[in-house]
């Protein structure tokens, strides 16, 4: 009876000394991707993707799971998923198609340092903004709110919405532009055409601020449309 048992000891433990075998082999046979290769496919993807942005771009990608186990992927893909995009702390994701297919995600920053446009002084609502109320200055772009101006000339010429503090980032939406054309004004009307320019009085129609389209009638009676400038005039093209 006990040679029986021994004889089952033995059987069983030369069974599993070659089931180890086999996990071993095959695991020798079928090569892991390397990790640090996503990372680095995540990181190179993210800086084409940021390419244009105003300021020096800076990508940080999040640490990947070493336990990770994949198959080896010849040309792993980098993508943005969707509601991701190369700005600030986003997700990035990586796949293989070929030859065999898996998909991972992983977390990264993007940080875009360049210069921005702020108030230098408090502006009060409907303050025009001139050379002097504005500063440029330097900062992670992607810490500010969405629609920060980066060239002064968006802000000079333009009026504040409502009142901006000392030092805060000028946005394009909290700035309008200026007042140009004013209802039942008298305004010049100049046609400008290839080679020529024809100018003629008219009365405005509705108020416009520059560049906005407005309606303006004629001495003839005729209404018409073009863009409103400062000054009083109202320019069409032909």
């Amino acid at each position: 009876m006990k040679h029986s048992i021994h004889i089952a000891i033995a059987a069983f433990s030369a069974a599993l000394s070659l089931t180890t075998q086999l996990a071993w082999a095959q695991a020798v046979a079928e090569p892991r991707q390397d990790l640090a290769l996503l990372k680095q496919t995540a990181e190179q993807f993210l800086l084409t993707q940021a390419k244009g942005l105003p300021g020096e771009v800076k990508v940080t990608v999040g640490a990947i799971d070493p336990r990770l186990k994949l198959p080896v992927c010849p040309v792993p893909e980098a993508f943005l998923p969707p509601s991701s995009k190369a700005w600030g702390k986003t997700t990035v994701g990586v796949r293989c198609n070929v030859p065999t297919n898996w998909t991972i995600y992983v977390s990264a920053q993007v940080r875009v340092h360049g210069e921005y446009i702020a108030a230098a002084a408090p502006l009060a609502q409907g303050q025009n903004i001139g050379p002097g109320d504005i500063a440029t200055v330097k900062g992670d772009l992607t810490n500010l709110p969405s629609g920060v101006i980066t060239d002064a000339s968006q802000a000079i010429g333009r009026t504040a919405a409502s009142t901006i503090a000392l030092g805060a980032p000028l946005r394009q939406d909290a700035l309008r532009n200026q007042q140009a054309i004013q209802q039942g004004q008298a305004v010049r009307i100049i046609l400008n055409g290839d080679g020529f320019s024809v100018s003629s009085e008219a009365r405005a129609l509705n108020n416009a601020n520059e560049g906005q389209l407005t309606q303006v009638r004629t001495a003839a009676g005729q209404v018409i449309s073009g863009i409103a400038k400062l000054g009083g005039i109202v320019e069409l093209a032909y």
